[in-house]
């Protein structure tokens, strides 16, 4: 017997027409069909990334696009530290092409571009200008801890992307602003200065969404401050 004509066992029958002829598109066909050209579509990659105004995202969108995406990735971890760190990683992604777009606008619209090589300027560029080029605001205040010389806080009294969660009473150890911490982690790395950033409430009683972002600065960071300082 000529097992050759016979399909294969994880294909299935469709018709009794020759393989040849049945994966042969037909014009006819509409799944192969292409639509007709209607003129040229916008392009992302067309528009001025020096123009900001015509590219802010609503509040509600953005709100929308996180909130999916928190539940999304809820369902596929197995806790409340798992979820924060996929959290961050999502928002170290992005923190890498927040820095590489700000650095962009920075050259491009000055013959003589500064880069800060201080960690202290540097931490300041990100409360404002980060904060306002994700956020669309800055920070509230930065704030340096008195027991730890290698500890520094961002606090946000009312951060966006938490305005829309709700977070369970079982949960309520969760800091979804892990992705904003990750964002920063990503720009300090960025510009040289290595760091582990988390993210942790602090609600108070005028602010029940207010968060802090730690940071905790590699040692060799320390160090290189106090050669500056000489």
């Amino acid at each position: 017997m000529d097992r050759s004509s016979y399909p294969h066992p994880r294909l299935s029958i469709l018709s009794q027409t020759s393989s040849a002829e049945h994966l042969s598109p037909t014009p006819s066909s509409a799944r192969f069909s292409l639509p007709p050209k209607t003129g040229a579509r916008p392009n992302i990659y067309d528009r001025n990334l020096n123009k900001t105004r015509i590219a802010e995202v609503s509040l509600s969108a953005f709100a929308f696009l996180f909130s999916e995406l928190v539940q999304y990735t809820q369902k596929r971890v197995s806790g409340i530290n798992d979820l924060e760190r996929r959290l961050n990683t999502l928002g170290y992604r992005v923190g890498t092409r927040v820095l590489e777009l700000m650095v962009w606008r920075a050259e491009s619209s000055s013959k003589a571009p500064k880069r800060e090589i201080r960690f202290l300027p540097a931490l300041m560029t990100i409360h404002t200008n980060v904060w306002r080029a994700v956020f669309g605001k800055p920070a509230d205040a930065i704030e340096k801890s008195v027991e730890n010389a290698d500890e520094y806080m961002i606090i946000d009294n009312d951060p966006p992307i938490e305005r829309s969660i709700s977070v369970p009473r079982d949960m309520s150890q969760l800091s979804c602003s892990s992705f904003t911490a990750g964002i920063v982690e990503a720009v300090l790395d960025g510009l040289g200065f290595p760091a582990r950033v988390t993210s942790h409430n602090t609600p108070t009683a005028q602010y029940p969404n207010r968060t802090t972002i730690l940071i905790k600065l590699e040692p060799s960071v320390l160090e290189r401050e106090e050669l500056m300082k000489t």
